[in-house]
């Protein structure tokens, strides 16, 4: 077998991993104001207190991963996005600090909490420039990036920024549907639909504005033999966007963030597919990007003890803060 294969599978998987997980609690902060209620928020805050922190496992290793295989995309990515990363961790730290000190203040609650729906906003947004930048192309020479610093600033990258906070919101207010009840979760229902049209509206956007801006995505889209590959996609997100409908509409409560899921994952499916086999689309390879085969197979034995703990005590987490979470709960 490929053990670059293996091992690009590996970073799509955390890669896709932190945007199910961390995407939700994410999706939770950008939701806060539409629930103004003091007490609403802090039962959203508890909704995700036991996990929020671990789902960012799945970052760490994603770029620990990155490094140690693909060293070359490590260092041709962050050097072309070095100040869109640095903003979305800046916003990540004030999240972190406004999820911790909310709880403790009082005088002072309000400005955490505005703390934490920008820190998850900026964070969001950032993530989605940076989709948006590899997606349009690193400038990348003798794998050295040789463009500006600047490059990432335009209209289709702000855009993939606001179609991912848009996602996320939508992942946070599902995962509310699967973990409250009564009147919050009533209106809850009454912000899922909207959100899923709006992302379907960005879906197209994005799946019109890259073929018709770049001449290579267009011609690996419809003139290769790749095109039979990305047909079933749209007709499965129509049938997931069905799916969700008849969720909202019967209230069930676990069914929206699963479908939520899965057009996330039908997305991710039809980004991968078009980008294969470039690790920076249209320039290196993933095989050309890769470390030395001893260096492989060396983290990937340490890849092959770390990744199941993870997913241990990932599943573990769940489980025991699994079901409602009501008004008066509380966690340390």
């Amino acid at each position: 077998m490929d053990i670059t294969v293996i091992w690009a599978a590996i970073i799509a998987l955390g890669i896709f991993m932190y945007i199910a997980l961390d995407g939700f609690d994410l999706g939770i902060g950008m939701i806060f104001p539409f629930f103004p209620d003091t007490a609403e928020r802090d039962l959203m805050m508890h909704t995700i207190a036991p996990v929020w922190d671990g789902n960012e496992t799945w970052l760490v290793l994603g770029g620990a991963a990155l490094l140690a295989v693909f060293p070359l995309v490590y260092s041709a990515v962050l050097s072309a996005l070095y100040l869109p990363i640095v903003f979305m961790l800046v916003c990540l730290i004030f999240r972190g600090v406004s999820f911790e000190l909310r709880e403790k203040a009082s005088r002072t609650k309000n400005l955490w909490s505005l703390s934490f729906i920008c820190g998850s906003a900026g964070a969001s947004f950032f993530q989605g420039v940076i989709l948006g930048a590899y997606l349009h192309g690193i400038p990348v020479t003798q794998g050295v990036f040789s463009g500006d610093p600047f490059f990432w600033v335009s209209p289709f990258c702000f855009f993939v920024g606001m179609g991912l906070m848009t996602t996320y919101a939508l992942l946070g207010a599902c995962f509310l549907v699967l973990k409250t009840e009564g009147d919050m979760q009533n209106r809850l229902y009454g912000i899922v639909w909207p959100l899923t049209l709006v992302l379907l509206a960005f879906i197209l956007v994005v799946s019109i504005w890259t073929p018709l801006t770049d001449a290579r995505v267009a011609a690996r889209w419809f003139d290769s033999s790749l095109r039979y590959r990305l047909y079933p996609v749209p007709v499965l997100v129509a049938l997931a966007t069905l799916m969700m409908y008849w969720a909202v509409k019967r209230r069930h409560d676990s069914a929206p963030f699963v479908v939520a899921l899965v057009l996330i994952l039908l997305g991710y499916i039809g980004l991968l597919v078009s980008i294969w086999p470039y690790a920076i689309p249209n320039t290196v390879t993933i095989w050309e990007a890769a470390a030395p085969r001893s260096s492989q197979i060396f983290t990937l034995v340490g890849a092959a003890v770390i990744i199941p703990i993870i997913l241990v005590y990932t599943t573990a987490g769940y489980w025991v803060f699994r079901g409602k979470v009501r008004h008066g709960a509380h966690y340390e």
